[in-house]
């Protein structure tokens, strides 16, 4: 196992690393931009390296300075967390090169998946579903719109690099595609430097599903389970649980074969999720691959008992996964809030600014990975995310009431957070009841700005009463 290790990230997912290699007995080196002198990586780790200003560009994303210090300190392995570079296939590739461990799957799989059109068409030669489409990128429009025709509108126009819903168009009709295949592509090259994009069908209402694998460098591959995704604005996920309300044993069955199928397609190795749309019959088409530690990871150890930072850490460090099983069977219930530093009331603005009062939830089954704290600033560089409030239940209604009580037991002041969202997704009958799509948010947000401002227009009332 390694002695020390760097940690190429910040904020929350670097405290959560740095605490696993705490109990593993590993030294940690962690890297800050000058915004996040006082943050609290920085304080954690063993050791601590400014590594340039508060741009990411000039710091976070500068390879030569974080190799600079990795060098410096002796380190033997580089943890990129996520985000950041932590799907950069040059990046793992220098890091190899430069006789460090990635943390992470080799640098071919992270750039054949990467690549969506490129790892639609792996997918398909594997046998594995995927949605109607074109085969590989398409170049023009007269080209795109034909595929578009065959498959039969409504289609999605997606970037072939990136993520996060950039470079991405939905096209309802046939005489709005050339304008909107325009528009994503030009999103696309600001946005990933890479102006190819896709075509594929488009699902109305689906669910987002994934299943969290891991593979050791022997060979071996497990799926831990499936993760519910699908309550998300603009593609970027709000809330997630697992298991999902909507996967029979049966289909957690095939997803996991499908998953495994997948991975051992491209001979992947350390973790990462294979995602899919589920639709209303109980079937499934592959998404993308997303080639390392995910955000929502937290509800996958809840209700799997597996620290999935170890397991990487293992894994990179050519050990056999100590999991005896190809699927690992989830026990209980975990959901996941995320809380972001946005106003839900002004469409999720984000809303940077410094934490006067930070008090976090806590009781049983009740856990908070951040990196705030009372005096923190939440920088207008980086993302907006304050915290993972994460509990566990021994059913859903359980983790649901549980979620329930912890998001009013939070008390952030200073800043607007999505805690309010947050409150009213787990109230909610369709929520509650499991019935529910990639569509809950746009189907009931005018409900809840209607309530939200109602419950304001009260408490000013109080307040002037008082």
């Amino acid at each position: 196992m390694f002695s020390k290790i760097l940690i190429a990230n910040r904020g929350e997912i670097a405290v959560r690393i740095i605490r696993t290699c705490k109990r593993m007995g590993i030294a940690t080196v962690a890297v800050y931009s000058e915004a996040d002198q006082n943050a609290l990586h920085v304080k954690m780790a063993d050791e601590a390296y400014c590594i340039g200003p508060a741009r990411p560009d000039l710091s976070y994303l500068n390879i030569p300075n974080i190799l600079s210090v990795a060098h410096a300190s002796n380190c033997e392995a580089i943890h990129p967390g996520y985000g950041f570079l932590s799907e950069n296939p040059s990046f793992a590739e220098i890091v190899e090169k430069c006789g460090f461990v990635f943390i992470g799957p080799e640098y071919r799989a992270i750039e054949r998946m990467g690549q969506k059109s490129v790892a639609r068409d792996l997918m398909i030669r594997s046998g594995v579903p995927v949605m109607p489409g074109s085969q590989g990128s398409v170049e023009t429009e007269s080209e795109a719109l034909e595929i578009a025709r065959q498959i039969g509108f409504p289609v999605l126009i997606k970037a072939t690099s990136g993520g996060g819903g950039k470079g991405m168009r939905l096209v309802e009709r046939e005489e709005d595609f050339n304008n909107l295949f325009r528009m994503a592509q030009g999103e696309a090259e600001s946005s990933f430097a890479d102006k190819r994009v896709y075509v594929e069908k488009y699902m109305r209402n689906p669910r987002h599903i994934e299943v969290q694998i891991i593979g050791d460098r022997h060979g071996k591959i497990v799926a831990l389970g499936e993760r519910e995704c699908s309550i998300q604005r603009r593609h970027q996920k709000l809330i997630e649980e697992s298991p999902s309300p909507a996967v029979s044993p049966e289909l957690r069955r095939q997803l996991a074969e499908t998953a495994i199928k997948a991975a051992k397609s491209i001979n992947y190795y350390n973790a990462g999720t294979i995602e899919f749309l589920l639709d209303s019959d109980g079937k499934f088409f592959f998404m993308e691959m997303n080639t390392r530690l995910q955000v929502e990871h937290p509800v996958t150890e809840m209700v799997c008992n597996y620290d999935l930072v170890e397991l990487q850490l293992l894994v990179a460090a050519g050990e056999h996964l100590p999991i005896e099983a190809d699927l690992v069977e989830p026990y209980g219930w975990a959901v996941e809030c995320r809380i972001n530093a946005e106003d839900p009331a002004m469409s999720f603005i984000p809303c940077p600014g410094r934490i006067e009062k930070y008090l976090v939830p806590g009781g049983p089954w009740v856990r908070v990975d951040s990196a705030a704290y009372q005096g923190y600033l939440i920088s207008s560089n980086y993302d907006s995310m304050v915290a993972k409030l994460v509990v566990w239940g021994r059913t859903r209604d359980e983790a649901l009431d549980r979620m329930s009580a912890a998001l009013r037991e939070y008390e952030i002041k200073g800043i607007e957070t999505t805690i309010p969202f947050d409150i009213y997704v787990m109230r909610h009958p369709d929520f509650r009841s499991g019935n529910f799509s990639t569509s809950f948010v746009d189907k009931h947000f005018s409900a809840f700005l209607k309530e939200h401002n109602e419950d304001k227009s009260q408490e000013k009332a109080a307040v002037a009463a008082a």
